[in-house]
C-alpha cells in the first residue's frame, strides 16, 4: 500500500513514517499543504494521511481542491479538532475517516487498511425503494440523483442495504468499517450522521432508522 503523509510536525511525521514503513507500507511525505496537494495530484496513492493544521494550504482546503479535481483517493484526517462540527466539516470537504490527536499508531494502521479494503470490493447492484447502490463502480443514487458519500459512508450504506430491513448492531457496523480492532461507537455515530445527511435530508421519505440501544436499519415506509 502506497501512502502519502501530509504532516508539518516533524516528530509526528517521523513516528508515523517509521511505524508504517516498518509494517511494509511505501511512504511519501509532504511538510506543507501546497506541496502535499501537488504530490497528491501527481502521484498514485492508495490512501492519503492528512493533517488539518498545515502551513501554506490548510488541510480542509487541500481536501476540497483534491475532490474538485475528481481525485477519489481515500483521505484519513489527523485532527486535534475533536468537536462533532469540526469532524462534519472535514467530511463535507471530502475526508473519509479521521483519528483525533493524540492517537495510537495501531489505530492509524487499522483505519488505513480499512480504507484500502473499501475501495477494492466489487459486488452486485443493490436496491431499496428509490435507493440504488452499485458496489463495483461505487455509485449510490436516490431518486435518480447521485449521492456524495465518503468511503466510510458508502461502506456503511452497503452494509445496511445488504441486511435491510433487519437491524445491524453497532458492533457489526464498526467491524465493517475498521475490522475487529478499530473504531468506537462515538466515531461510528459521527459517520452515520454524515451518511444520514446525504441519504435522507434532501428527500421527503427517510430510509435510515435508528434503533436506540441496538444499532441502525435501512427500511422504506412499508417495512415493519
Amino acid at each position: 500500500m502506497r501512502i502519502l503523509l501530509i504532516e508539518d510536525q516533524r516528530d509526528i511525521a517521523a513516528n508515523i513514517w517509521d511505524y508504517l514503513e516498518h509494517r511494509g507500507f511505501v511512504m511519501d511525505h509532504a511538510g506543507d499543504g501546497a506541496s502535499g496537494l501537488r504530490m497528491a495530484l501527481d502521484g498514485d496513492y492508495d490512501v492519503i494521511i492528512l493533517d488539518l493544521g498545515l502551513p501554506k494550504l490548510d488541510g480542509l482546503d487541500l481536501c476540497r481542491a483534491l475532490r474538485a479535481a475528481d481525485r477519489e483517493t481515500p483521505v484519513l484526517m489527523l485532527t486535534a479538532r475533536d468537536t462533532l462540527d469540526d469532524k462534519l466539516v472535514g467530511f463535507a470537504e471530502g475526508a473519509d475517516d479521521y483519528v483525533v490527536k493524540p492517537f495510537a499508531m495501531k489505530e492509524v494502521e487499522a483505519r488505513l487498511r480499512a480504507l484500502y479494503r473499501r475501495g477494492k470490493q466489487p459486488g452486485e447492484t443493490l436496491q431499496l425503494a428509490d435507493l440504488r447502490l452499485d458496489p463495483l463502480n461505487r455509485i449510490a443514487e436516490r431518486a435518480g440523483r447521485r449521492l456524495t458519500l465518503t468511503h466510510s459512508g458508502f461502506t456503511l450504506l452497503e452494509t445496511l442495504l445488504r441486511r435491510s430491513p433487519n437491524v445491524v448492531r453497532h458492533a457489526e457496523l464498526a467491524n465493517a468499517l475498521w475490522g475487529e480492532s478499530g473504531g468506537d461507537v462515538a466515531t461510528l455515530h459521527t459517520h452515520l450522521s454524515v451518511l444520514r445527511a446525504a441519504l435522507d435530508r434532501p428527500f421527503p421519505v427517510h430510509l435510515l432508522q435508528t434503533v436506540h440501544g441496538f444499532g441502525y436499519r435501512l427500511a422504506d415506509s412499508g417495512d415493519g
